[in-house]
């Protein structure tokens, strides 16, 4: 029989279903026949390749809303809890809660929500009840989607200070919440007056309408010609009506 020389310097083992090819700089590549993974080793060692978990498009996180409470807030939050929970719960089938430690009404998605949406509309619906305006008011925006809140304060319409400041505040209630009440029923809006700060509810035409006549009584119109200049818009609108 014939000898078979066999050169022991340049052989190599091999791996079950690789091929290894030598690079120019001496690194080797290795090649997966199966898989089809490629990967280059100095040390001639077989690479581990590792199997990455990819999430699919239907595991997303759950959304999350923080609305903050402020401490003159937590009787009437504590009041009507159940008027808010309610509604989020059942009809916008979210999760919601009051955490101690932080302070804040926390809001989220889960299983059950069938419209990502919801969970804005929630959240605008506490903001409204947390910056004062009654449940029932603020339901309107789980309701309705083109009603808004606008904010703004009284410096920002004139810098006022000291009893300047108490005066027009005075004259945007009115004796006994009339002016207040007279504005929100011609406008169809809802105001809370908080200190020199004016929230609005309503929807956008409304919501100019109500912000005219309050800047007008902080400039100093009396509410006599603001009366006056409101039921000039009402004859309008029935008009158009």
């Amino acid at each position: 029989m014939n000898d078979i020389n066999i050169d022991t310097n340049n052989f190599e083992p091999t791996c079950f279903g690789r091929k290894r090819k030598s690079n120019s700089d001496g690194s080797v590549m290795e090649v997966d026949v199966h898989n089809g993974i490629e990967g280059t080793s100095k040390n001639n060692t077989v690479p581990c390749s590792k199997r990455v978990k990819t999430r699919s498009l239907s595991e997303k996180k759950d959304e999350i809303r923080k609305v903050s409470v402020p401490f003159h807030r937590y009787a009437s939050l504590k009041e009507n809890w159940m008027k808010i929970f309610t509604p989020i719960v059942e009809y916008l089938e979210l999760q919601i809660r009051f955490n101690l430690k932080t302070r804040n009404i926390e809001i989220r998605t889960c299983e059950q929500t069938k419209n990502i949406d919801n969970i804005q509309k929630a959240a605008d619906f506490v903001k409204a009840f947390i910056l004062g305006f009654e449940v029932e008011d603020a339901l309107a925006l789980l309701r309705l989607d083109d009603l808004f809140v606008e904010t703004f304060e009284i410096k920002d319409v004139k810098n006022l200070k000291g009893d300047h400041l108490s005066r027009a505040i005075g004259r945007l209630a009115g004796k006994g919440g009339r002016t207040k009440f007279t504005i929100e029923n011609v406008t169809k809006t809802r105001i809370v007056l908080a200190d020199s700060k004016i929230h609005i509810l309503g929807s956008f035409q409304n919501i100019i309408q109500a912000r005219k006549a309050i800047c007008n009584l902080i400039l100093g119109s009396p509410p006599s010609k603001v009366y006056g200049q409101l039921r000039n818009i009402t004859s309008r609108i029935s008009e158009r009506i």
